[in-house]
């Protein structure tokens, strides 16, 4: 697969995979491991990294001089394109989503979005009640009508070019697990490019892992049908068969006031995970995710003879805009 497409070297890969024995121990459940996704290296890591990857070269492809992309305040993914532009001497904007209601300063300032600033982007907040890519595709209109020649990235990096990024993190996957080891991979679901992208890979790499998605932002019928038709369209774009509905699976139970608004599983888990083994969650992605997994352990919905692999997605960085959530 991967010569098939243009790719660059902004990451450091293959990231590791790791057995939570700590924690296996303490659910007395099934094996737990997590492939640490939070290590890919640029900006503090995390799974944007390997979207970028493919996303960068095609904006150069394009002979951008101006990379425009979008997400909520505390976005992950925009903290790493500002670092892909940073690297590769582009320029970066970012207009950012408020998503929480009467949020503190530290979550207007800190975490991402002073990282961002370090990185030389240029950030502009999208007034209330406006949608942000609309709000986005002005500033670009005008940005043309001034001379840039901008490049638009969607929201989390998630669309058939970003997918090629976790095909490939598939492909890591399968060849760790020469012996088939793996039941299931667990992760958090979003905007959907990682999650289409796994099942993307697994169609094409033919494996036989289950795949479960826990929903950060929507119900499990939309966000069902959201990653089977963005998977339809990565095995398309890599040429592969068509993925199969049932290799798409979400729970949505742990989404809680919204997408970015603090559960007291997430808090539970992030806690659990850096008290049992010194792995920082993010607090709106991988530790709803694995507060899901987490339920989903204590509820019997594996079988203690399983072995989970849990997809770490990153974003460490975010929690010091969330400490007032602890």
């Amino acid at each position: 697969m991967n010569d098939k497409f243009n790719r660059m070297n902004l990451g450091h890969f293959p990231t590791p995979i790791e057995q939570l024995n700590n924690l296996s121990d303490y659910l007395k459940g099934p094996d737990i491991y997590i492939k640490r996704d939070d290590c890919t290296g640029l900006a503090t890591g995390g799974n944007k990294t390997r979207k970028l990857e493919f996303l960068m070269p095609d904006a150069i492809n394009n002979q951008a001089d101006l990379v425009v992309t979008v997400g909520a305040v505390q976005s992950n993914h925009t903290r790493q394109t500002a670092a892909a532009c940073a690297k590769l001497g582009l320029k970066c904007l970012i207009v950012l989503e408020q998503r929480l209601a009467d949020a503190p300063d530290a979550y207007m300032t800190s975490g991402n979005v002073f990282l961002e600033k370090l990185f030389g982007a240029e950030i502009i907040i999208c007034p209330k009640g406006k949608d942000v890519k609309e709000h986005a595709e002005e500033i670009m209109n005008e940005r043309k009508n001034k001379g840039a020649n901008p490049y638009y990235i969607p929201v989390g990096g998630s669309n058939h070019i970003g997918q090629l990024g976790y095909v490939e993190c598939m492909r890591e996957i399968v060849e760790y697990d020469k012996e088939n080891l793996f039941t299931h991979i667990v992760l958090a679901s979003g905007s959907g490019g990682t999650h289409s992208g796994i099942v993307s890979g697994k169609t094409y790499y033919k494996s036989n892992i289950n795949i479960i998605g826990i929903s950060v932002k929507d119900n499990k019928h939309d966000q069902e049908e959201k990653i089977y038709k963005m998977a339809q369209d990565g095995c398309k774009y890599i040429q592969c068969d068509e993925p199969k509905r049932e290799d798409v699976e979400v729970f949505d139970g742990y989404v809680g006031g919204g997408y970015g608004v603090p559960t007291k599983g997430m808090t539970d888990a992030v806690n659990l995970l850096a008290t049992k083994e010194a792995i920082l969650l993010d607090p709106v992605y991988s530790g709803k995710g694995f507060a899901g997994l987490i339920d989903l352990i204590q509820n019997k919905h594996f079988k203690d003879s399983d072995k989970i692999l849990f997809i770490h997605t990153g974003g460490a960085a975010a929690l010091h805009a969330y400490e007032w959530a602890f």
